[in-house]
């Protein structure tokens, strides 16, 4: 073999093993649906959520844009599917549904709405959060619109949610899947261009219940109205 023939194939060798490590290194490919996958079990298997909550919403139809924050908990158990919404700016809002009544609080009108509960099944997003949506079911799953692809992925994945049943509210909602499978940013567009982005922050699993008795749990999920306060049924 001649020197020039030993060379070439040394660099053959390691051209070979650059390109074998390379791959190993960057693991299996995660499509759509494997995200969406391990995204449903992580929400099917956790009792509570809560986290703060920056929400930003933009589009032709809202005039300027429009902004609040706030805490959001989630509970799942006896059968109810609970949840609660404080917003702290720009007003007092109190949104919250004890799995029965889903009642909403407008501190700036002095009203409260009272409704069926049941009613907000037909939300998507709401029915994902209190376990009771199933992704595969209710969406198509697809890769993320290519301004919407992260630039961090270390840090989160995107997928592209388009409802597989026409939604009024919704046209097609993208996530930010952090590799710990809990959702980081939701940011939904509707069939007017307005997006709604959530930004969730202080995430916390299971713990709602910690510690507490069956009291103390049910007073979360409860608001009483200051006086005053229109009631509208």
């Amino acid at each position: 073999m001649t020197q020039l023939a030993q060379i070439a194939q040394i660099f053959a060798v390691i051209l070979t093993l650059t390109i074998t490590t390379g791959l190993a290194g960057a693991g299996p490919v995660e499509y759509p649906e494997d995200i969406a996958a391990r995204l449903q079990v992580r929400y099917d298997t956790m009792q509570s959520l809560n986290f703060n909550f920056f929400q930003d919403i933009q589009g032709e139809m809202t005039g300027r844009p429009r902004q609040g924050s706030g805490r959001a908990v989630f509970l799942k158990n006896d059968g109810k599917a609970r949840m609660r919404w404080d917003y702290t700016s720009p007003d007092q809002q109190v949104l919250i549904s004890d799995g029965v009544v889903f009642s909403m609080y407008f501190a700036n009108l002095k009203q409260l709405i009272i409704s069926p509960a049941e009613q907000l099944d037909a939300d998507l997003t709401y029915s994902f959060f209190t376990g009771k949506g199933v992704l595969k079911r209710d969406f198509h799953i697809r890769p993320a619109n290519e301004d919407e692809q992260s630039t961090n992925e270390d840090e989160f994945k995107v997928i592209k949610l388009i409802p597989k049943t026409p939604q009024s509210q919704v046209q097609d909602i993208h996530l930010y899947v952090t590799h710990t499978s809990l959702i980081r940013r939701i940011k939904i567009r509707d069939h007017f261009g307005t997006i709604t982005v959530l930004n969730l922050s202080d995430i916390e699993v299971d713990t709602v219940m910690n510690g507490k008795n069956q009291e103390e749990i049910d007073a979360i999920f409860t608001f009483v109205p200051p006086p005053g306060t229109e009631i509208i049924r």
